[in-house]
């Protein structure tokens, strides 16, 4: 039930918005899919947790709290009333998340649940690919890889290939699963993320995983010698395919095009210069789309001030601040490493995409995070009293 409630969580954040698929869903009804999923999934975890046993958690605590600057300026109408709309579902979104901290006891159960679900969001990108290849890589997005059966767009795609390679390979260093159940997992992944030419995603993995693997060179052979082969393989990919790497990175841009970071840069620069009120400094226009003047924002620090303000930067910077000084502070082990990876790729992806202040993959990402983290739960006291010895008279003992 915890692994469908996840499923449903995973369902939810996936979004309305993307590219044409094969068959044409009307954005009306991929709507109602994805919030009848939150819901079912709130309801679920409320099924399996009806005394409310909830675990104390700083990041779910944190999360709480922005609800406060979004209800504040959602209040004024200013982005419609669709701004309550998404701070309903932020508020659900919370809730179901605090019903599962039940279940968060610094386990790898939350990372294989990751995993699965969202190797069966890229499977359906694999069979839209394989059904219709020229759906699936539209000249509209130059080629990369979206998504012909659901509306994905290649961010998306490159965000869930690279997190669960990174959690797959993690997961083989610390023996927790065989080499060939990952191999299934990690190479179509990783022909999938290629295809969608997601430089974030990359970086994200490559980094997160150096950061990973390093927490754990202390206490893992084996990721001792994955670490020196993936540092060889690096150098001799960086000599011998350096045209062919440069040309995938560039993806077909001008250098100039790639220092502006795809345009990101001249949004970034109107939104800080258009001017605001004291109260919108403080707490933000309101929940919206993610978006300034019709175009994406993609980063999730300006997109939370634009939308919650100083307010919600300062408990957005809290939650990665406490979690990373949490992962710090934890003894080496595999969990540890798995936050360490999840904790760094959403803050590297932070700075060209959005979804921090929001019900986004990236709060489940934090999420997991989390669940790795927390302390393991107490053993329960016994609750029936042992029952006293009778005392048996020294002349009454059988004496055979």
């Amino acid at each position: 039930m915890v692994g469908t409630v996840w499923g449903l969580l995973v369902l939810n954040t996936l979004g309305s918005a993307g590219a044409r698929t094969i068959i044409p869903l009307p954005r009306s009804l991929i709507q109602m899919v994805t919030m009848g999923a939150l819901a079912a999934a709130f309801a679920l975890a409320l099924a399996v947790n009806l005394r409310l046993r909830v675990r104390p958690s700083a990041f779910v605590l944190l999360l709480t709290l922005l609800l406060v600057p979004s209800v504040i300026s959602s209040a004024n109408l200013e982005s419609g009333f669709g701004a309550l709309f998404r701070c309903a579902r932020l508020a659900l979104f919370v809730g179901t998340l605090w019903l599962l901290s039940r279940w968060w006891d610094g386990g790898l159960t939350f990372v294989r649940h990751h995993i699965r679900m969202y190797f069966a969001v890229l499977g359906s990108v694999a069979v839209g690919a394989l059904a219709a290849p020229g759906a699936a890589m539209p000249d509209l997005y130059g080629g990369r890889l979206v998504g012909a059966l659901w509306p994905l767009t290649p961010p998306q795609i490159g965000q869930y290939a690279a997190v669960i390679i990174g959690l797959t390979v993690l997961l083989v260093l610390g023996r927790r699963t065989d080499r060939a159940g990952a191999a299934v997992i990690i190479v179509p992944s990783l022909v999938l993320l290629a295809l969608t030419h997601t430089r974030t995603a990359t970086l994200g993995l490559l980094i997160g995983l150096t950061l990973a693997t390093g927490s754990l060179l202390l206490t893992s052979a084996v990721a001792r010698r994955f670490f020196t082969w993936a540092v060889l393989c690096a150098v001799v990919a960086a000599v011998g395919f350096a045209s062919a790497l440069r040309a995938w990175f560039l993806r077909g841009q001008s250098q100039e095009h790639l220092t502006s970071l795809t345009g990101r840069a001249k949004v970034w620069d109107a939104l800080l210069a258009a001017p605001r009120t004291t109260t919108e400094k403080l707490f933000g226009m309101g929940l919206g789309d993610k978006s300034f003047g019709g175009l994406p924002i993609d980063n999730s620090w300006l997109a939370v001030y634009h939308e919650q303000g100083w307010t919600g930067v300062t408990l957005v910077a809290a939650v990665v601040l406490v979690l990373s000084g949490v992962a710090l502070l934890r003894p080496p082990s595999l969990a540890r490493a798995c936050a360490i990876f999840l904790i760094s790729y959403c803050a590297i992806a932070s700075y060209t995409e959005a979804g921090l202040g929001d019900a986004s993959p990236y709060l489940l990402h934090l999420a997991v995070a989390a669940s790795l983290l927390a302390a393991p739960a107490a053993a329960a006291p016994r609750t029936t009293p042992r029952t006293p010895r009778r005392h048996v008279p020294r002349w009454a003992q059988d004496r055979r």
